[in-house]
């Protein structure tokens, strides 16, 4: 893909998040399920971590290498004429640079890093990561839109107990220059997600189930954005194994 293609689609996909309250973004894995959710009618695709690894044969969390995971990104990329988000869980061990060579217009960093043990980054420290992934934009002059995120809900026995110090951390992302936010595990409680809604300026995004969530619920609640993680493919496995269930032996 040319250069002016790639900053058009990122320019476009700053555009829809403007114009879609929340904008939904499909969660992809190959070229087929990247094709129907275009065919589907919508306008931009996010590639998770999970799916694509569940699709490869691969663990989730980093079970792929950095490598890995550009190969197998890029025809997906290249298959539809959309903007193209892309799940790079906490970076592959790379440094901010280097995940520009990706080319999604949209990259999607947490703060677990399952290559060092599964730590947490520090607050600071996913800042500087959210800076240095913006500087690294900026400076290959394209705009790609940066969802910082963050697993302190995902980790705690209770999600309320943290909801200070993930404000704290949303806000520190959104400072570094992260067009979103991502507090991952929330999406089943509305005064979290209210709460982490009212504390930032950019879009938050939440994860949805495609069939067990409301659209209407995450836009009352002022959600700017979903994805579905791995659990779009979820609902396919499970329709596909009811689809299936007759013809078994």
């Amino acid at each position: 893909m040319d250069f002016r293609t790639v900053v058009e689609r990122a320019q476009r996909l700053k555009h829809l998040h403007a114009e879609y309250k929340p904008l939904v973004l499909p969660t992809v894995w190959d070229v087929w399920s990247a094709r129907t959710a275009v065919g589907a009618g919508f306008p931009a695709l996010t590639i998770g971590s999970h799916p694509l690894a569940d699709s490869r044969g691969a663990a989730d969390h980093e079970g792929q290498t950095f490598e890995e995971v550009l190969a197998a990104v890029g025809p997906i990329i290249a298959a539809v004429d959309v903007p193209v988000s892309v799940d790079l869980e906490a970076g592959y061990g790379q440094e901010p640079a280097d995940l520009i060579a990706v080319g999604g217009v949209g990259l999607n960093v947490e703060d677990t890093v399952h290559s060092d043990g599964g730590r947490v980054r520090s607050t600071q420290e996913h800042a500087d990561y959210i800076a240095g992934l913006r500087v690294a934009a900026d400076k290959a002059g394209v705009p790609v839109w940066v969802n910082g995120r963050t697993d302190l809900f995902l980790h705690a026995d209770d999600a309320s107990s943290v909801l200070d110090e993930a404000i704290e951390r949303l806000r520190a992302l959104e400072q570094a220059g992260a067009d979103s936010v991502y507090p991952v595990g929330i999406q089943d409680d509305d005064g979290l997600l209210a709460a982490v809604v009212g504390a930032v300026t950019v879009p938050v995004n939440s994860t949805a189930h495609p069939v067990k969530h409301d659209l209407a619920r995450f836009r009352r609640l002022g959600v700017g954005r979903i994805t579905f993680g791995p659990l779009l493919q979820f609902a396919l496995t499970d329709t596909m194994k009811d689809k299936l269930g007759p013809w078994a032996p």
